[in-house]
C-alpha cells in the first residue's frame, strides 16, 4: 500500500517522530520551534529520539526537560542512553522517557509507556537491533511480551527500533504489521526514503533521520570524521555548527479503525512560525 503524500485526512491521530537529537544546539532549537511545527501540521503527539542530546553524548536531565517543554511527548532513545550514570535515577522516574525495552530489567529506566492524548491510550515502546550492536536480548521477544503485558490497555502502538541493519529494522516491522500501527527506526542520522503503510496497516520508515547540524557528517564536524577515517586515529567528535535541520516522519493513524493510512518524511530547516 503506497503511502498518502501531502494529505490531509480529516479523521486521523497525526504524529510527529523526530530522528535522533544530536547536541545542545539541536535540543535548543526543538524547544523552540517545535509548538510551531506542531501548529503547522496539526499534530497531535511527538516521538523524539533523545539519546545524543546532551555534551558531549547520550542524555540528561536538563536535556531531556528542555525536550519536554518544548512539546515532545516521549522521548526515546538506543545505545548512548546509559553514557551519563546522572540520568539513572531519572530514567527510572520519568515514565515518559524511555530506554531499549530488550536490555536486562535490571537496567535503569523502563522501555515502554502509555500515554492518554486526547482520549487514545498510545502504547510506545523502544528496542535495538542487535546486528552490529551489543544488545542483550532479542527485539523480537521484547516486543511480543510487551504487546501481550499491555492487551487490552491501549488503543494502538507505536515502536522506535533503534538498529544499525537496515534490513533488521524491516524485519521487525513486517513481522509486527498486523499488530502495530506505526514502527520507525532511528541511529543511523539519515533518512530514508522509503515511507509506507504495510499490509496489517503498519506505517513505517526504515530511518527518520537525526536532528542536528545539516552541513555535518551524522551531526559531528565534518574533518573530525574524515582525520579518523583517513589516517585510523582517534580524534575528538564535536558537534558541528551551522543551521540545523529537523528530520524525522509524520503518521497518519484513522481514528475509526486504529490502523495507519498515511506516513511522510520531511525535512524541516530553520524556524518554522
Amino acid at each position: 500500500m503506497k503511502h498518502r503524500k501531502n494529505q490531509i485526512l480529516k479523521n486521523t491521530f497525526k504524529i510527529l517522530a523526530l530522528g535522533d537529537v544530536v547536541g545542545p544546539r539541536a535540543t535548543e532549537h526543538i524547544s523552540r520551534v517545535l509548538w510551531g511545527v506542531r501548529k503547522k501540521y496539526s499534530i497531535d503527539m511527538v516521538i523524539a529520539n533523545g539519546e545524543n542530546s546532551a555534551e558531549p553524548n547520550g542524555i540528561d536531565k536538563p536535556s531531556a526537560k528542555m525536550l519536554f517543554d518544548g512539546g515532545v511527548d516521549v522521548i526515546t532513545t538506543g545505545n548512548h542512553v546509559f553514557r551519563k550514570s546522572s540520568v539513572f535515577s531519572y530514567l527510572d522516574d520519568e515514565k515518559y522517557i524511555l530506554r531499549p525495552l530488550n536490555f536486562p530489567k535490571e537496567a535503569p529506566g523502563h522501555g515502554e509507556c502509555i500515554i492518554k492524548i486526547d482520549g487514545y491510550r498510545v502504547l510506545v515502546l523502544n528496542v535495538m537491533g542487535q546486528s552490529f550492536m551489543d544488545t542483550p536480548e532479542s527485539p523480537f521477544v521484547a516486543v511480543e511480551n510487551a504487546l501481550r503485558q499491555n492487551d487490552g490497555e491501549y488503543d494502538f502502538c507505536v515502536l522506535d527500533i533503534h538498529a544499525e541493519a537496515t534490513g533488521e529494522k524491516k524485519a521487525i516491522a513486517y513481522n509486527f504489521a498486523d499488530k502495530i500501527a506505526v514502527a520507525f527506526g532511528t541511529h543511523t542520522h539519515v533518512q530514508t526514503n522509503d515511507a509506507t503503510v504495510l499490509e496489517g496497516g503498519c506505517a513505517y520508515v526504515t530511518d527518520i533521520g537525526m536532528c542536528g547540524a545539516e552541513d555535518s557528517i551524522l551531526g559531528v564536524k565534518k574533518e573530525a570524521v574524515i582525520y579518523r577515517l583517513k589516517t585510523k586515529m582517534l580524534s575528538k567528535f564535536d558537534f558541528a555548527d551551522g543551521e540545523i535541520t529537523l528530520d524525522g516522519a509524520i503518521f497518519e493513524i484513522d481514528k475509526s479503525t486504529l490502523k495507519a493510512v498515511g506516513c511522510e518524511v520531511i525535512k524541516i530547516k530553520g524556524e518554522t512560525k
